[in-house]
């Protein structure tokens, strides 16, 4: 018996853990992976408040080794089902484990193009995230996949620090606002590759060229020293949808960021519908969700 399972160990589920057991609480940590969710992939971290520059890696192992020292239990084994009530009862593939809380940190995973090479070159070239990654590439060539805001964004955020962005939509129009549209047209180092896909990459050992073909058939080599995917987000969250309430994409609901639907059981990190998806409020969201689930344990 637990006070506490958080289902989930990145950074969110992690912080989560760290903030309940300082709290004097049993916490068992459980995950269906490896640790450290999406930051693992970053090559370098240097946008988390007090640590300049460090590895993706080492910062969740860290966190890692932080929780087991404060005497966290970490048990890797996917969740399939939660069952509500008073005591919370967790299946995984493994056994079954009770709880007063429970807390979902499973994240979500960024939606992949599915193309050779591209999980080879993740951190060679290939990225996930501008704004985590960005500065790796100043003064260099890019490419942008995706038509939405965050695709448009990202090539806004890009085209202040690289040589040059291109932006590969396979649509004619993006989805996108037309502000970040029109913002996109007026720069200089900025190009629209309209109608069509990313087909190839190549680059050894780290990403040289994207290879795209239009709709009418046509190729073209597209020389980039990073591609940059912005083609959505997919939640980890079907297991919960008889326990929760999600939106249409899948995402926890939350009126507050961290309250879900049932009672007892709380959402941290990018399982939840959020604006901004980062290694900040990640940890932000872990300490709240943990601070509110011991003041309402009974």
């Amino acid at each position: 018996m637990f006070d506490i399972i958080i289902i989930g160990a990145g950074p969110a589920g992690l912080t989560s853990a760290i903030y309940g057991l300082r709290a004097g609480k049993k916490v068992l940590v459980l995950e269906g992976k490896a640790y450290g969710g999406q930051i693992i992939n970053a090559e370098m971290v240097e946008n988390y408040p007090g640590m300049p520059k460090i590895s993706g890696v080492e910062l969740a192992t860290n966190m890692y080794n932080q929780v087991k020292d404060l005497g966290g239990e970490v048990k890797f084994e996917k969740v399939v089902k939660i069952t509500d009530g008073k005591i919370k009862s967790v299946k995984t593939d493994e056994g079954t484990y009770q709880a007063k809380a429970v807390i979902i940190a499973t994240g979500a995973e960024n939606r992949k193009l599915g193309i050779e090479r591209e999980k080879e070159l993740t951190g060679k070239g290939v990225s996930y995230c501008a704004t985590c990654d960005g500065h790796f590439y100043k003064g260099k060539d890019v490419v942008v996949v995706g038509g939405g805001n965050t695709a448009l964004q990202d090539a806004l955020y890009l085209s202040n620090l690289v040589n040059k962005v291109c932006i590969v939509h396979r649509r004619d129009e993006f989805r996108g606002d037309y502000a970040n549209v029109a913002a996109l047209k007026k720069r200089k180092n900025v190009e629209l590759v309209l109608k069509a896909n990313v087909i190839e990459l190549k680059g050894e050992p780290k990403l040289e060229e994207v290879v795209v073909k239009d709709d009418s058939g046509e190729i073209k080599n597209i020389p980039a020293s990073g591609i940059f995917m912005a083609v959505g987000y997919v939640p980890q969250n079907e297991a919960f949808s008889d326990v929760v309430k999600l939106d249409e994409a899948g995402y926890i609901q939350t009126e507050d960021g961290v309250h879900t639907s049932a009672s007892g059981i709380y959402v941290a990190g990018d399982a939840r519908a959020k604006e901004l998806k980062q290694l900040t409020t990640a940890v932000s969201d872990g300490s709240i969700a943990a601070d509110t689930a011991v003041k309402e344990m009974k």
